[in-house]
């Protein structure tokens, strides 16, 4: 199959509409009891993200059938010869499972060997991030009112911003280079999702460390960040892809970025 046989403004302009829409569908059953599975690499599941997943799937295979698609519950072609939707139904299913509001929908488009299009859907806070390769990185919230975004520009680790989704996820070597940065950044948090990496495209924070993440989970923040101006890469400082490890850092600038990946040496 050629590569993207469509106006990249026209698939833009759907990924954003359906990742709405599949988001408003899985806010329903938010804050609400929801029965809870264990799947086999021992992570939480909901009926939500199985049927927000087969929304996008369905619009997806509607619209572009031609295109393949890969998702985190129902799994697809990883391996395609033309465009693929990568699908993460609801990134951080234990903050919707648990009531916090920052969970959301990814959506990527992946082709020629790199994501095209990127959204970060989040519908409890009703705000949303997209990015499109060489068309920019966009943010927009309730008031509708899209605004174009810019990384911070910090340069200093011990100035930068930093969040991670939770040091329990790392291995013991991997959980010492995180306390390091711990020590020498400004400001450390934890939790977050992939809220973080739309607070990093907005100039909110500065640097992501992440580590277990899956295409479903990275693939759609990479036109977001590097649109606004930052790095996403693995933790060899290689671009992010279909095959990488899981190891994800994001950062502001080359300046930041290059300093904290010396530091993720383990």
């Amino acid at each position: 199959m050629e590569a993207m046989q469509y106006p990249s403004r026209e698939i833009a302009g759907f990924a954003q509409d359906v990742a709405r829409q599949a988001g408003m569908r899985a806010l329903e059953s938010f804050r609400k009891p929801v029965p809870v599975e264990t799947k086999a690499d021992a992570s939480p599941v909901t009926d939500a993200d199985r049927q927000t997943e087969l929304f996008l799937r369905a619009a997806i295979s509607e619209r572009f059938p031609d295109h393949a698609i890969w998702g985190e519950e129902f799994g697809g072609a990883s391996e395609p010869d033309g465009p693929l939707w990568v699908i993460d139904p609801i990134d951080g299913t234990r903050s919707f499972i648990t009531g916090s509001p920052l969970w959301g929908t990814l959506l990527a488009l992946f082709d020629d060997g790199q994501p095209k299009i990127g959204v970060i859907e989040m519908p409890a806070l009703n705000e949303r991030w997209v990015g499109q390769s060489g068309a920019g990185s966009w943010f927009s919230d309730k008031n509708e009112s899209p605004q174009a975004c810019h990384v911070r520009p910090c340069r200093n680790i011990s100035e930068a911003r930093f969040y991670t989704t939770s040091p329990r996820y790392f291995t013991t070597p991997e959980r010492g280079a995180i306390e390091r940065i711990c020590d020498k950044v400004d400001i450390a948090r934890f939790g977050g999702d992939c809220y973080n990496y739309g607070m990093l495209a907005s100039g909110q924070i500065d640097l992501v460390v992440e580590t277990l993440l899956q295409p479903y989970d990275y693939l759609a923040l990479v036109p977001i960040i590097e649109e606004a101006g930052g790095i996403i890469t693995d933790w060899a400082g290689a671009p992010l892809g279909l095959h990488s490890d899981g190891r994800v850092i994001a950062a502001a600038t080359p300046d930041l970025h290059a300093a904290a990946l010396e530091m993720l040496k383990v």
